[in-house]
């Protein structure tokens, strides 16, 4: 007897646990960062133009495979095509959902621990960002800490996924994603009546042109493309529990511009106080957790508002984690016949496994290097700037050229009936974007993160 596919409660929910899958550390962590590294206003603009005509028309392919097929990534491809070559970007799609979970989980083990150290008085009495990042290094050079943090962290993303769509991964999203929004707006008005915060927001709104070259755009597409989770299948994989009755359009421009709001509300939160506090808006990957615990610290009730922001950042990683660990459990539940629970239990459980190299490259193994990396380094080398950015050429190429644009967009105009009525020009920008647009730009942001341009 063949099992019924699980589907969203609702389109509220999808959209929720979509944008949860999107909003990530990438969103709270990333961006404030490299925004800042880029002149703060410029880049956003620049970054802004290449989720356009990058990161929405990719996602619209992505969550259309799926849901017209109602499969995962392997799934997906075999049932539009009977090329293998096809078939094993589907499986790509899946081992970098397995790949990029053992390492994040690391990092979202680290935000947990950040909230109990924060409840433990541990971050309240730093006078620079130099002693908090002492702080951070012995606290990551520590395997039982690290490895700790990293199996409840672990064990909460299996926890929600084995309740499965509705019932885990939508309940736990519309829990969530409401309290991330809440915490940012605390922060955002907390870091604004701060004195000095106007040049934070001034650094965030008037734009510094002259910061903007080459290597900056490159920097802005590929953020663009890897803020919104694409190339990894999990945009697929939540589309496939979509209904068709639901415009798949219309859903991803809510995703996108939750996933930008989203963005730039942690910007003003994080720049408003770090400039309030005279501190280095360019401090690079240490923002987080080398700054603003001295940012925090010098700030009255600090204590309250690093417990807040070290939250916010576990929710946003749990979120993606919960759709990362999806796309391999919907692989072997759909191609396999294997129960949810047994999937996640079981290829939940080798996740957890591949991450524990990751997380000891930061204490007892950070001296087993391979080309001076880590493997922490290699298996996000290879995930993030391989793995991603070709999946997302090949979903671009697979929907712009191979899939035929007949039914493409009989699939697209379910559910986005009456958009198409209103915007008949939408079809053909669309094509426009992926199929020569968004090509040549992944193309370039697959070359630079290989060190090629």
């Amino acid at each position: 007897m063949t099992q019924t596919r699980e589907s969203w409660g609702s389109k509220f929910g999808f959209i929720l646990a979509a944008a949860g899958s999107a909003v990530g550390l990438g969103n709270i962590w990333k961006f404030p960062y490299i925004a800042g590294e880029n002149g703060g206003a410029a880049f956003i603009f620049v970054y802004l133009i290449c989720i356009g005509i990058i990161g929405f028309p990719v996602l619209i392919a992505e969550v259309l495979i799926g849901r017209t097929t109602q499969r995962n990534p392997v799934g997906a491809f075999a049932a539009l095509t009977p090329s293998k070559m096809w078939l094993s970007v589907g499986f790509l799609g899946v081992l970098a959902g397995f790949m990029i979970l053992s390492f994040y989980s690391v990092i979202g083990g680290w935000t947990i621990g950040y909230v109990v150290e924060t409840l433990r008085g541990s971050l309240s009495n730093f006078h620079s960002p130099e002693e908090a990042g002492v702080l951070f290094g012995a606290l990551s050079g520590n395997a039982t800490w690290t490895l700790g943090y990293h199996t409840l962290f672990f064990g909460l993303t299996m926890f929600i996924v084995v309740r499965g769509v509705q019932g885990g991964i939508e309940k736990s999203s519309k829990i969530m994603m409401p309290i991330l929004l809440s915490i940012l707006v605390i922060l955002m008005i907390r870091g604004m009546t701060l004195p000095g915060a106007d040049k934070g927001l001034a650094f965030l709104l008037v734009p510094d042109w002259a910061k903007i070259n080459g290597q900056s755009i490159l920097i802005a597409l590929g953020h663009a493309f890897f803020t919104l989770s694409l190339g990894m299948g999990a945009m697929m994989t939540y589309g496939s529990y979509m209904s068709k009755k639901d415009s798949v359009i219309t859903a991803s421009a809510q995703i996108v511009f939750l996933d930008t709001i989203i963005a730039i509300m942690a910007g003003v939160a994080i720049f408003t106080a770090v400039f309030a506090s005279g501190l280095n808006p360019a401090a690079g990957p240490g923002l987080i957790f080398q700054t603003l615990p001295a940012v925090f610290s010098s700030m009255t009730g600090g204590v309250y508002f690093s417990f807040l922001f070290f939250l916010l950042l576990a929710i946003a990683a749990l979120t993606s984690a919960i759709s990362l660990l999806e796309v391999v459990v919907a692989y072997f539940v759909d191609e396999k016949g294997w129960n949810r629970k047994g999937a996640v239990l079981i290829f939940g459980g080798s996740i957890y496994l591949l991450g524990i190299p990751s997380a000891l490259s930061f204490n007892l193994m950070s001296d087993v290097t391979l080309f001076g990396k880590t493997f922490f380094d290699i298996v996000d080398f290879i995930a993030s700037n391989v793995l991603l950015p070709f999946g997302g050429l090949m979903i671009a190429i697979f929907v712009g050229w191979v899939w035929t644009r007949t039914s493409v967009m009989t699939a697209v105009k379910e559910g986005a009936e009456q958009l198409f009525e209103t915007y008949p020009w939408f079809e053909s920008v669309w094509f426009v974007f992926l199929r020569f647009v968004a090509p040549v730009l992944i193309t370039l942001v697959l070359l630079s993160s290989l060190g090629l341009v």
